[in-house]
């Protein structure tokens, strides 16, 4: 029996284009404030059609669900991102926290010049780089295999 390694090979661009989607969603909730929904004090006219709809409409229970709801999710995916950056190696964590968690963008250069200490060079950036890439698309499922 041969020693088949079990982790799979990823297509590269796909899995960078989806979790830098998941950071920058990440960076939106993190910045940005939830603004909750409040229920209208006037009423407004709603067309009903003949015959029984058989439907109750509670717009403050809506409201109420809708406010929980979304910042549960919020908070559910923040707290995903953390767990998941806080499991790589440091230099990989240092990585993805300045380059795309942090509310400044910061430029790949600025980070392996500046941030890292000592500094590191560009081809060595982008293999740290793709090592956490592959370790978060494993662990956060959003791994696009070849």
């Amino acid at each position: 029996m041969s020693s088949n390694c079990f982790l799979p090979e990823l297509d590269r661009k796909k899995t960078q284009e989806l979790l830098e989607a998941e950071f920058e969603k990440y960076r939106i909730f993190k910045t940005i404030t939830f603004e909750e929904k409040e229920a209208s004090t006037t009423s407004s006219y709603t067309e009903r059609f003949h015959g029984p709809t058989n439907v109750t409409s509670d717009q403050t229970a809506d409201i109420a669900v809708y406010n929980v709801d979304t910042q549960a999710a919020r908070k559910a995916h923040i707290q995903r991102i953390d767990r998941a950056v806080s499991r790589l190696h440091p230099k990989e964590q240092l990585l993805i926290r300045e380059r795309y968690l942090k509310h400044d963008y910061v430029y790949d250069y600025v980070i392996y010049n500046q941030i890292f200490n000592p500094p590191i060079s560009e081809r060595t950036y982008y293999k740290i780089r793709w090592k956490a890439f592959y370790k978060l698309a494993l662990a956060l499922n959003l791994a696009v295999e070849r």
